[in-house]
């Protein structure tokens, strides 16, 4: 994995310096910590870090191919995992090769190929080429949105990058925030609109998307999206196409010329990448794998209907089931509260609290062994893992399923400042959009109507803040985390699948769950969902808690203008108000506080104004 970053003006030269060039990527650095480089035209300059994997010596970025008399240039970020595929594809087209990494392959692609070339690529991306001939520059995202690519304008000048901090470098951009992008922190964060960087004036390219940018300004479009139709097949045929495509994207992702892991917390859908991609190494000792834990979790764990179960008992029986090399990381509570600024800054914004800053603690250690690892993030959204898939009282609050009290959170702050009846009118009309363009069929029955209601909420909404934090917390530390289950042919087939055949018996995942029983023994496969781990330590709460009121101590302190006189106290006090979960299954009140927390420094570190 990389980092991208690019300026263009097809109007006029692009004025940078080269020590702005130079600062702008090295805000980004942390993503490719191996080799970076620069590319300058009159009216193109690329920026490029990299984390080599694939062809570590001949790999290097941007990239230059003349071809028949033109010449193109590519930043790119990503794996291709049907890059064999289409190497051979390209060769019969009359492409030579010099390289063996993918970059090569996805430059020729659109060579050969011109925009249809993302409809191509299996894998997780994005990129820019710079055609010099027709004076443009393409640029393209994968189709879950794994990798980010943002962009933003200054006049006729378009700049993109893989992160927002990179932005910010440069002298004519300020950090600075609108109502719209206000009341995405205040009501949904950490989700936000997938085409909205939050701060003003900064957006994202959307999952699937590509586009041109020109002399005639940028031009985006969809070159894919998700289609319902009539599934055909046979309840057998369903679970063994599931296998199929489930089996085949964990051994595409296996490829690497560098040491690999697994992440294996013990439930069903680590527990199915880690078998087969145990089956299938070809590296000659035990796979890897890892698990995560928080410091006296066992002395306060408590079940609940969202995390029913520890991890630690399952992944520890499934790796010795398999015979891997596991290792239990263990966080301490103290370590979870100091990385919360860590998180926010490679983040760029306020996220999940201890969620993030534990990853980022788990990620810098199995860097040390590991430069990537697979995971098993996307399969709950798909397979229908969540409450809401099966309790239509979640799905049909007229809200988003996973925000239980929607104005809670935003009665902390001032009225004048959050305008809460308009703000929540907003995302209202953002939630009622997104299940007006849900792909239905005329007939479907009520129950699969909320099959893909839920699917496509959880995939477009949930799904992309939970790839948004594996991404930024393993990329700061140098790891690449490949997720199989965002493979979008298992998307595109399980989402026709139907939801008597996803929930058969009542069976969260019952899909899944007969798909992977070749590979899985009956404990695991008869396991009840249980999500990314959190601390259930009360000393966290007291750190949080200490650490929010001496922020809000200082006079100088951004939240403490906006919040109401009795905000600290209705959260840290002891009346029980945000006691429960306000946000999916993790984020209940010490993670409120430590958002908060998160809010404040984000505010100060970026010198965030509101607009």
């Amino acid at each position: 994995m990389c980092s991208i970053l690019g300026l263009a003006n097809f109007k006029e030269p692009v004025q940078i310096s080269d020590i702005t060039l130079e600062s702008m990527g090295k805000a980004l650095s942390h993503r490719g910590p191996d080799q970076n480089g620069v590319f300058r035209s009159s009216n193109v300059c690329f920026q490029h870090n990299r984390l080599a994997v694939i062809d570590v010596e001949n790999g290097l970025q941007p990239m230059i191919a003349d071809f028949h008399g033109a010449r193109y240039v590519i930043v790119y970020n990503g794996e291709i995992y049907n890059t064999d595929e289409l190497r051979e594809q390209l060769i019969q087209s009359g492409v030579n090769f010099s390289t063996h990494c993918d970059t090569e392959v996805v430059l020729y692609s659109y060579i050969v190929w011109g925009m249809k070339c993302s409809e191509k690529l299996n894998g997780i991306f994005a990129f820019a080429i710079y055609d010099q001939e027709k004076r443009l520059l393409y640029l393209s995202r994968d189709r879950m949105g794994v990798k980010p690519l943002f962009y933003t304008q200054l006049s006729d000048t378009l700049i993109f990058s893989s992160e927002i901090k990179g932005f910010f470098k440069h002298p004519d951009i300020k950090a600075e925030i609108d109502e719209e992008g206000l009341w995405q922190l205040l009501f949904i964060s950490p989700m936000r609109h997938a085409s909205s960087g939050v701060f003003k004036g900064i957006y994202e390219l959307p999952p699937g998307c590509h586009a041109v940018f020109d002399d005639t300004g940028l031009k985006i479009e969809r070159y894919w999206s998700l289609q319902a139709f009539e599934m055909e097949d046979s309840e057998d045929a369903i679970v063994e196409k599931t296998r199929y495509l489930l089996t085949d994207a964990i051994i595409r992702q296996l490829v690497s010329d560098v040491p690999l892991c697994t992440l294996l917390s013990g439930g069903i859908d680590s527990s199915v990448i880690t078998s087969v991609a145990s089956r299938n190494a070809k590296w000659g000792k035990p796979l890897e794998t890892y698990s995560f834990e928080y410091e006296n979790n066992k002395k306060y764990f408590t079940s609940t209907l969202f995390q029913p179960q520890s991890d630690d008992e399952y992944a520890l029986y499934l790796a010795q089931y398999l015979g891997t090399d596991h290792t239990v990381l263990t966080v301490s509570t103290e370590t979870i509260a100091e990385l919360l600024y860590e998180a926010v800054i490679y983040r760029d914004l306020p996220g999940m609290a201890d969620i993030d800053s534990s990853l980022l603690y788990f990620c810098r250690e199995i860097k040390k062994n590991h430069t990537v690892a697979i995971s098993g993030e996307c399969s709950d959204e798909i397979f229908g893992g969540y409450p809401w898939f099966y309790r239509p009282e979640m799905l049909n609050t007229g809200y988003f399923p996973w925000i239980y009290r929607p104005l809670e959170r935003v009665s902390l702050f001032k009225k004048e400042v959050a305008k809460p009846e308009k703000g929540f009118e907003y995302i209202k009309q953002l939630f009622e959009d997104s299940v007006n363009s849900c792909p239905r069929l005329p007939d479907d029955s009520e129950e699969m109507a909320d099959s893909r209601i839920s699917t496509w909420l959880s995939v477009n909404w949930f799904m992309n803040q939970l790839l948004e934090r594996k991404d930024r917390m393993s990329m700061a530390t140098g790891l690449e985390i490949r997720v199989p289950f965002a493979d979008h042919r298992i998307l595109e087939y399980v989402y026709n699948v139907p939801w008597s055949i996803k929930y058969k018996n009542k069976v969260e995942k019952a899909l899944l769950r007969s798909a992977a029983r070749d590979f899985l023994p009956e404990k695991i496969l008869t396991r009840k969902k249980s999500p990314y781990p959190k601390t259930r330590n009360p000393e966290y709460g007291k750190i949080v808690t200490n650490i929010l009121k001496e922020r809000l101590s200082n006079p100088g302190s951004e939240l403490k203008k906006i919040l109401c006189s009795d905000a600290l106290e209705r959260v840290t006090g002891e009346s029980g108000e945000f006691g429960n979960t306000w946000f999916g299954q993790l984020m209940s009140r010490d993670q409120l506080i430590a958002w908060l927390i998160q809010l404040d420094f984000w505010f100060e570190h970026y010198r965030v104004s509101i607009v």
